[in-house]
């Protein structure tokens, strides 16, 4: 007998508010917390920028990863994607770089590189190792001075601060210059960021880290409820974009791939190139699910699947798919709930619903 079914019989029996208590918690959401590090044969590192709000992110696998990607959002500034199609030679990659700078930010993985390379790891050509780094960039350059932005040096001290320990969030990494709810205009946007979550099921690790930069507001997917995205014309509360668009409201016209959501899943699972994929196609449904609209022709956003196998079994994708959405979508609500206000951009906790 299933718990729910279980729980149920057992309410029948019992009856009363008791009964109504004991159907409501078997259907309570699950609370997720926890770091894509939490995953073996992960670690995780930022660099942030003083200078001006940017930086980047990278997520190391340095014992290598299957992986996959699925890109959604129709301004995507991405390398190394067409590597991880299924049909292609190479099965492993060593790292994933997200970062801040629009396409300039691209350079970070040349950074990953040289840090891999130091350390004797990529992929055996012979005569050298060269180290497979895909990555993904947001566009942040709106947020103070757009000639500061993350480069090689970022990207390999980035790595330096890479360990295992729970990844910081917020206003860090390439979540540092990170805006959300940007459809009505920068002027009354909110202060975006990165997060990361985790969950073990079935023996299996998922994690999962996303910056977000999205076009669309940001919802709870668990109650409903908008914490952050468009703010009324005085600033001073949330305003739900789609419904403002369904009575009629004209959204701004936002200069195309100035927002994205990137980000990475992580499973210790063994997983094909294939699988992998699809789990990466999976896993948007966690972006869906909290940022509205998602994947627009402003959005870049893009999913990586990684796949570390130090867990010693095959897993179902159905099984590390769903779950995948579920940790995606605990990270983005953890993006905006950790980050912090700049100038003109406040945060979750200083606009109310």
């Amino acid at each position: 007998m299933k718990r729910r079914e279980f729980i149920q019989s057992a309410a029948i029996t019992l009856g009363g508010s008791m009964a109504n208590e004991m159907i409501a918690k078997s259907s309570d959401p699950i609370s997720i917390g926890g770091s894509i590090t939490d995953v073996e044969g992960i670690r995780a590192g930022h660099f942030t920028d003083p200078r001006r709000p940017t930086g980047c992110t990278v997520i190391l696998a340095e014992e290598g990863a299957t992986a996959g990607v699925d890109v959604r959002g129709a301004a995507p500034g991405t390398r190394e994607t067409d590597l991880l199609d299924p049909v292609n030679t190479v099965e492993q990659i060593h790292a994933i770089a997200l970062a801040g700078g629009s396409a300039f930010g691209l350079d970070t993985a040349s950074g990953v590189m040289r840090y891999l390379e130091e350390k004797q790891i990529g992929f055996n050509v012979g005569v050298a190792r060269v180290p497979i780094v895909p990555a993904a960039i947001l566009f942040d350059l709106t947020v103070g001075d757009a000639k500061i932005r993350p480069d090689a040096e970022a990207g390999y001290k980035a790595c330096k601060a890479a360990s295992s320990s729970p990844m910081a969030e917020g206003n860090v990494g390439a979540g540092a210059g990170a805006t959300v709810g940007k459809i009505f205009g920068m002027t009354r946007a909110m202060k975006g960021g990165i997060g990361t979550a985790s969950i073990k099921v079935n023996g299996f690790t998922i994690g999962a880290a996303v910056a977000v930069n999205s076009v669309g507001d940001i919802f709870d997917p668990h109650t409903g409820a908008q914490i952050a995205g468009a703010r009324t014309p005085d600033g001073k509360s949330l305003f739900n974009s789609m419904q403002a668009i369904l009575r009629g409201d004209a959204p701004a016209s936002l200069q195309s791939g100035a927002a994205t959501a990137i980000g990475v899943v992580a499973t210790d699972a063994i997983l094909t190139k294939a699988q992998a994929k699809k789990i990466a196609q999976m896993a948007h449904d966690g972006l869906a699910r909290t940022i509205n609209p998602s994947h627009t022709p402003g959005d870049g956003d893009t999913i990586f699947a990684l796949a570390t196998g130090k867990s010693g079994k095959p897993a179902k994708v159905l099984l590390i798919g769903a779950v995948a959405a579920e940790v995606v979508a605990a990270a983005v609500v953890r993006a905006v709930r950790a980050a912090k206000s700049l100038p003109g951009l406040p945060s979750a906790a200083d606009v109310k619903g």
